[in-house]
């Protein structure tokens, strides 16, 4: 049996003007998402700094917003400077001290080299080793060919990260200091005093949740940069090949991947045991074993004590969420994915909620207009 639908002009035509706008929308985002990214990190790094600035400003004679806000940002700046000052001169160290072994390297490959080619020689393979070499001259010019226009684009790249770091630097202090009033205008907006006061619970909820986070997975990823940085001091007095200024690009590079959660940690060990075997095999052996024990600590005892109730995400939910996270916008994405998670489960939350005192206003208005029933037809008995 067949059903015939008929569909006027009017709807048919909104359908697809919707359809168009919905497009149009989609490919705006997708062109407008390096700003989009640079406008979210903002109001991140706000939302992590406006509880400092909040109590220095308290503490100040004219509990002044800008003055709090610059101070805040000359800290980060001094301990950004240190930490470069620091671990910069170690890292131009630990290279040349790499560079200086590459002739021994040579020197071993060139060894091993002449074992290869009597073994080529007896089994006739050298055909198939000038057709190896041949392609690897071949891919190696053509790479060469390239190589003005991968630096034009590799300094091009670096212009537009510092053009958006500094951004993001200056959007982040607007915020900071407009935010509060901002937040004014926009509860005076609402006519409905209860729905502002509800809509401000959950504006204070995610932000209890974001800054809560933010400061948690700070004080873990400091705790895991100064055990993994001691650590390394210490190898470095009982083996003398691994140096100890070592010690500070062990605390840097676990400190910044280790706010990546889930597997950001393991690829900071992961680099410092490499780091490590370029001086001493047997100290990124005991390395690797230490990181893998501070790993089991961390992830049953010192993250979840400092995490406790903050984010109230399930393992598979945080690692979907950094897995997208990742995925769409790189180590930024990685980095902010459980907060926002953090903040949609809220909104679920909410919205269930709501609905569900809907259901039981409209339960209790249906009870009573079947009461109301009763009593009438009662009445008219």
């Amino acid at each position: 049996m067949k059903t015939k639908i008929d569909i006027d002009t009017r709807t048919f035509v909104r359908f697809w003007l919707v359809i168009v706008a919905l497009v149009l929308a989609a490919a705006l985002l997708y062109k407008a998402q390096t700003a989009l990214i640079i406008i979210g990190v903002s109001i991140f790094l706000a939302l992590a700094l406006n509880a400092p600035v909040a109590y220095i400003a308290k503490k100040l004679p004219g509990k002044s917003r800008v003055g709090a806000t610059a101070i805040a940002y000359v800290a980060v700046v001094v301990i950004i400077g240190a930490i470069l000052t620091l671990v910069v001169p170690a890292v131009i160290q630990q290279s040349a001290k790499v560079a200086q072994t590459i002739p021994a390297v040579v020197t071993s490959a060139t060894h091993s080299w002449e074992g290869v080619r009597d073994f080529v020689e007896q089994y006739n393979l050298q055909g198939q080793l000038d057709t190896a070499i041949v392609s690897i001259q071949e891919s190696a010019s053509s790479w060469a060919g390239n190589v003005g226009q991968n630096v034009v684009a590799g300094i091009g790249s670096i212009f537009s990260g510092i053009a958006a770091l500094i951004l993001v630097l200056v959007l982040t202090f607007l915020m900071l200091i407009e935010g509060p009033e901002w937040l004014k205008r926009i509860w005076r907006l609402y006519k409905d005093e209860k729905k502002m006061q509800k809509h401000r619970r959950v504006a204070n909820r995610i932000y209890g949740v974001v800054s809560g986070y933010v400061m948690g997975q700070l004080t873990v990823s400091t705790i895991g940069a100064t055990a993994a940085g001691l650590f390394v001091f210490i190898l470095s007095f009982i083996f003398p090949e691994v140096d100890a200024n070592l010690a500070m690009p062990t605390a840097a590079i676990t400190f910044i991947l280790s706010l990546i959660p889930m597997f950001g940690a393991t690829i900071g060990g992961v680099l410092i045991a490499i780091l490590l075997a370029l001086n001493s095999i047997p100290a990124a052996i005991i390395y690797a074993i230490f990181f893998v024990v501070y790993q089991q600590v961390e992830n049953n005892l010192i993250a979840p004590h400092i995490q406790a109730k903050r984010i109230d995400l399930t393992a598979l939910m945080i690692l979907g969420a950094v897995t997208i996270g990742l995925y769409m916008f790189g180590v930024i994405g990685g980095i902010i994915a459980i907060p926002i998670a953090g903040t949609v489960r809220i909104l679920i939350e909410e919205f269930l909620e709501s609905r569900r005192h809907e259901d039981e206003k409209t339960k209790a208005r249906h009870a009573k207009a079947v009461e109301a029933d009763v009593v009438a037809t009662t009445r008219k008995n």
